[in-house]
Protein backbone atom coordinates (compact mmCIF):
# COMPACT_ATOMS: atom_id res chain seq x y z
CA UNK A 1 0.00 0.00 0.00
CA UNK A 2 1.69 3.23 -1.10
CA UNK A 3 1.89 6.20 1.23
CA UNK A 4 1.27 9.59 -0.41
CA UNK A 5 2.71 12.77 1.07
CA UNK A 6 1.45 16.06 -0.35
CA UNK A 7 3.57 19.11 0.32
CA UNK A 8 1.73 22.16 1.68
CA UNK A 9 -0.27 24.17 -0.87
CA UNK A 10 -1.69 27.56 0.19
CA UNK A 11 -5.19 26.81 -1.16
CA UNK A 12 -5.68 23.06 -1.52
CA UNK A 13 -3.99 21.82 1.67
CA UNK A 14 -2.25 24.50 3.69
CA UNK A 15 -0.78 22.04 6.19
CA UNK A 16 0.11 19.43 3.59
CA UNK A 17 -1.36 15.96 3.73
CA UNK A 18 -0.29 12.37 4.18
CA UNK A 19 -2.33 9.23 3.60
CA UNK A 20 -2.24 5.62 2.45
CA UNK A 21 -3.72 4.79 -0.94
CA UNK A 22 -4.60 1.63 -2.79
CA UNK A 23 -2.18 0.20 -5.36
CA UNK A 24 -3.74 0.30 -8.82
CA UNK A 25 -5.69 3.47 -8.03
CA UNK A 26 -5.11 6.65 -10.02
CA UNK A 27 -3.31 9.36 -8.06
CA UNK A 28 -6.03 11.90 -8.90
CA UNK A 29 -8.71 9.65 -7.39
CA UNK A 30 -6.61 9.07 -4.26
CA UNK A 31 -6.14 12.82 -3.78
CA UNK A 32 -9.83 13.55 -4.25
CA UNK A 33 -10.84 10.71 -1.90
CA UNK A 34 -8.58 12.19 0.77
CA UNK A 35 -10.06 15.68 0.64
CA UNK A 36 -7.65 17.39 -1.73
CA UNK A 37 -9.76 19.17 -4.34
CA UNK A 38 -7.30 18.83 -7.20
CA UNK A 39 -8.70 20.42 -10.34
CA UNK A 40 -9.49 17.95 -13.13
CA UNK A 41 -11.37 19.95 -15.75
CA UNK A 42 -11.49 17.17 -18.36
CA UNK A 43 -12.95 14.69 -15.85
CA UNK A 44 -9.70 12.67 -15.82
CA UNK A 45 -9.61 11.89 -19.55
CA UNK A 46 -6.08 13.22 -20.25
CA UNK A 47 -7.45 16.13 -22.28
CA UNK A 48 -6.11 19.02 -20.16
CA UNK A 49 -3.30 19.73 -17.72
CA UNK A 50 -5.25 20.90 -14.68
CA UNK A 51 -4.31 17.86 -12.54
CA UNK A 52 -0.59 18.50 -13.04
CA UNK A 53 1.55 17.43 -10.07
CA UNK A 54 5.28 17.30 -9.45
CA UNK A 55 6.54 14.00 -8.08
CA UNK A 56 9.54 14.75 -5.83
CA UNK A 57 10.03 11.22 -4.50
CA UNK A 58 9.02 7.95 -6.14
CA UNK A 59 9.00 9.32 -9.70
CA UNK A 60 11.19 6.51 -11.09
CA UNK A 61 8.77 3.88 -9.79
CA UNK A 62 5.97 5.15 -12.04
CA UNK A 63 5.17 3.83 -15.50
CA UNK A 64 6.41 6.23 -18.18
CA UNK A 65 4.05 8.94 -19.39
CA UNK A 66 2.15 8.17 -22.59
CA UNK A 67 2.48 10.38 -25.66
CA UNK A 68 -0.97 11.85 -24.90
CA UNK A 69 0.09 12.72 -21.36
CA UNK A 70 3.34 14.28 -22.62
CA UNK A 71 1.35 16.40 -25.07
CA UNK A 72 -0.93 17.69 -22.30
CA UNK A 73 1.96 18.27 -19.91
CA UNK A 74 3.43 20.65 -22.49
CA UNK A 75 0.56 23.01 -21.60
CA UNK A 76 1.03 22.82 -17.81
CA UNK A 77 2.12 25.77 -15.67
CA UNK A 78 5.41 25.18 -13.83
CA UNK A 79 6.38 22.11 -15.83
CA UNK A 80 9.57 20.29 -14.86
CA UNK A 81 11.18 16.90 -15.50
CA UNK A 82 9.23 15.28 -12.65
CA UNK A 83 5.83 16.56 -13.79
CA UNK A 84 2.95 14.16 -14.31
CA UNK A 85 -0.81 14.32 -14.71
CA UNK A 86 -2.44 12.85 -11.61
CA UNK A 87 -5.23 11.37 -13.75
CA UNK A 88 -2.64 9.21 -15.55
CA UNK A 89 -0.47 8.08 -12.63
CA UNK A 90 -1.38 4.58 -11.50
CA UNK A 91 -0.17 4.03 -7.95
CA UNK A 92 2.15 1.12 -7.36
CA UNK A 93 3.75 -0.02 -4.11
CA UNK A 94 6.21 2.88 -3.97
CA UNK A 95 5.55 5.82 -1.65
CA UNK A 96 5.27 9.22 -3.33
CA UNK A 97 5.98 12.78 -2.26
CA UNK A 98 4.18 15.25 -4.49
CA UNK A 99 3.77 18.97 -4.91
CA UNK A 100 0.69 20.67 -6.29
CA UNK A 101 1.67 23.62 -8.48
CA UNK A 102 0.37 27.04 -7.43
CA UNK A 103 -1.52 27.54 -10.69
CA UNK A 104 -3.27 25.53 -13.38
CA UNK A 105 -4.02 26.32 -16.98
CA UNK A 106 -7.76 25.80 -17.41
CA UNK A 107 -8.69 26.90 -20.92
CA UNK A 108 -12.37 26.03 -20.43
CA UNK A 109 -12.65 28.28 -17.37
CA UNK A 110 -10.73 31.10 -19.07
CA UNK A 111 -13.31 31.23 -21.89
CA UNK A 112 -16.19 31.90 -19.47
Amino acid sequence: MPHITVRPHPVLCAEGSSFDARSGQFLCDALLKNGIALEHACEKSCACSTCHVIVHEGFDSLAPASDDEEDQLGRAWGLNVQSRLACQVVLRQQDLVIELPLYTVNLARERD
